[in-house]
């Protein structure tokens, strides 16, 4: 530890206060904590939790996962919906809605519904067997299923059961053939779900995933379809069955303003609704209620540039306005505010293997018979300094470029290659270090920094616990959960364990840019190392894959009870045999090959009769294994 660096220089550092959103802190010994109670002092230390469950023979990469804080998330969402509907004297009520396709892990589902019980909480499914766990779910009695996606006779049915059932089945048209088989539906069934219409607004969202909203989006009815389908609703007397209005305009909305547009649009046409004799009663403002995952609260792809608050005021106060001028009764109020109630609840700790290093620290000695190429890169070497270091690199670099062209005729030899690359690192981390004292940097120099950066090796697979930061360069917080008393002294980028370039995280949050490298600690031969990735439980869980194998990692579940933090539930990650059975390879069959090749060994003598039982049990010991490094 050193004097001058402290806890809160690390917090600064990386951004806790902006993307932390009142759940980590640093504690004094330089641990990171959840503090699962929204703005609590009280906290659960990350390490310890690690180096508990470590010792009950659970290593990681583990999720770990807070329950405490996906009921504070309902909690503060409500508060943030009952303080405007009270400002604004709003006639109507506000319930949340939960898209289980957000997170569809049943800890997570079922944490929610608690917290939410006293809300009314309802859910939200996009296909039949999420509606059939919705069904079997204890929802408050008000509670709403909201049944979006591709909707064929089995989905609808499965809806009319739910209804039979006594939940409060909502079936949103989305698509104007829907209307045909919900007809149908209508024939065959005495007790028929609510009927909902999606509206695809003119209004479009703005981030990763603007293409949601707008014209052109792949849900949705135009204005003439909505007034089409409710003709033929009416045609067959069941005009009554309409309940609800839902739009949706993407997820991770990062500006306000584009939510605005969206409310006020939807609200006139809920309006104009009213006024032609349709009796809706519940308008769904959808998904979109963005989390700050950099901190830097502004419109960026990774941030918001408002607050829950913000989002709430500005949803009620649009449906006020418009249903006042338009003088009809307001409709009670719901949202599919998915991200925004689990995002923070997760986050995957995984250990450091190694680092591979951006210049060897360990320069290779001359023996004085190198070639010319070899001894001009030492000379640059031993002479750039602080005043001459941009006309020397460039030097550097055309007697690197002749040493390549000379070893590529046959006249170097490999250990004068070896040494000539060692030298010219050497020169472009001096060069490096020197562009710092200038008053701007070169931005030759800034992009050669950054290839000079460490790689940590992490001990997880991008693809089966970062699906989006693959996909979509969605940006996640990352930090060490230990050593945060200590001035990191290293900046590394950080790759996986998978046979994938691809596997390497090299984009970082920042307040004020997004980073190519992380500032991590020196690794200590023989201890640990261990890196968090935080807000991970919004789609990651649903979205991973089995790329190279390897499986879904350890869970825990932890609370913070009244005598501290208690590991509640541990679900181990796959074992090897899990993860190949997902591609068709049954474990026994694979046994049962291994088996016949011993006996096929055995019988031609290459391997020995009383060692063939050891290595078939030794291969189905590793079937069970877990799939990451060990």
């Amino acid at each position: 530890m050193t004097d001058r660096f402290k806890v809160a220089h690390a917090a600064e550092l990386y951004g806790l206060e902006g993307w932390g959103d009142g759940y980590f802190a640093i504690r004094p010994d330089g641990h990171l904590a959840v503090t699962p109670h929204h703005g609590s002092d009280l906290g659960v230390d990350l390490y310890e939790i690690v180096c508990k469950l470590k010792g009950q023979g659970i290593p990681t990469p583990v999720l770990l996962r807070f329950p405490q804080v996906v009921i504070s998330q309902v909690e503060r969402l409500t508060a943030a919906f009952q303080r405007a509907i009270d400002e604004y004297e709003y006639a109507n009520r506000y319930a949340p809605v939960f898209p289980i396709k957000v997170n569809q892990q049943r800890a997570v589902v079922e944490a929610l519904l608690r917290g939410g019980q006293p809300f009314g909480m309802g859910l939200e499914v996009g296909s039949r067997p999420e509606l059939l766990v919705a069904a079997a779910l204890p929802l408050a009695d008000e509670a709403l299923i909201v049944c979006n996606g591709f909707k064929d006779e089995e989905y609808l049915a499965s809806a009319a059961l739910a209804t039979r059932l006594g939940r409060r089945v909502i079936v949103v048209i989305e698509k104007p053939f829907e209307i045909d088989a919900v007809l149908e539906m209508a024939r065959s069934e005495d007790r028929m779900p609510l009927i909902g219409f999606r509206l695809r607004l003119q209004a479009r969202g703005s981030g990763l995933w603007e293409k949601s909203g707008g014209v052109a989006s792949k849900f949705g009815l135009t204005t003439r379809q909505l007034l089409a389908c409710l003709e033929r609703l009416r045609g067959a007397g069941l005009e009554d069955s309409v309940a609800l209005l839902h739009f949706h305009i993407g997820s991770q909305i990062t500006e306000i303003r584009k939510i605005k547009n969206a409310v006020q649009e939807a609200a006139r046409v809920y309006a104009k609704m009213r006024e032609i004799g349709v009796d809706i009663r519940y308008l769904d403002v959808g998904g979109g209620l963005g989390i700050d995952y950099d901190g830097s609260r502004t419109s960026s792809d990774a941030s918001v540039n408002y607050s829950v608050q913000e989002y709430a005021n500005d949803v009620v106060f649009g449906i006020k306005e418009v249903c006042e001028q338009e003088d009809v009764e307001p409709p009670m109020i719901f949202s599919e505010s998915g991200r925004m109630l689990v995002a923070h609840h997760s986050v995957l700790v995984t250990d450091v293997r190694g680092s591979i290093a951006g210049v060897d620290p360990t320069p290779i000695p001359l023996d004085g018979d190198e070639s010319q190429v070899v001894q001009d890169l030492a000379e640059v070497a031993k002479m750039i300094n602080v005043k001459n270091y941009r006309e020397f690199y460039h030097d550097a670099i055309d007697y690197r470029d002749q040493m390549y062209q000379l070893f590529n005729l046959g006249m170097l030899r490999l250990d004068e290659r070896a040494k000539a690359e060692s030298l010219f690192w050497s020169v472009a981390d001096k060069a490096v270090r020197y562009s710092k004292t200038a008053k701007f940097v070169a931005e030759e120099f800034l992009e050669l920094e950054s290839r000079l950066h460490d790689k940590y090796i992490c001990n997880f697979s991008v693809f089966q616990s970062l699906p989006d930061h693959w996909a979509l360069d969605q940006l996640f917080p990352v930090m060490p959960i230990h050593r945060l008393d200590e001035s990191p002294t290293r900046r590394a980028s950080l790759v996986d364990i998978t046979c994938d370039s691809d596997g390497e995280i090299d984009k970082f949050v920042d307040r004020n840019e997004i980073k190519d490298s992380l500032e991590v600690h020196k690794l200590i031969p023989g201890q640990p190392y261990y890196l968090a990735f935080m807000l991970l439980g919004a789609y990651q869980d649903t979205m991973g894959d089995l790329h190279n194998l390897f499986g879904r990692v350890h869970e825990a579940e932890v609370v913070l009870g009244n005598q501290g933090p208690e590991v509640r539930r541990v679900a181990r990650g796959e074992p090897a045999s899990e993860a190949l059975r997902w591609f068709g390879y049954d474990a026994d069959e694979l046994v049962e090959g291994i088996r016949q090749s011993l006996e096929g060994g055995v019988a031609a003598s290459r391997i020995a009769a009383e060692e063939a039982p050891t290595l078939l049990e030794d291969y189905r010991a590793r079937l069970a294994q877990y799939t990451y490094l060990d």
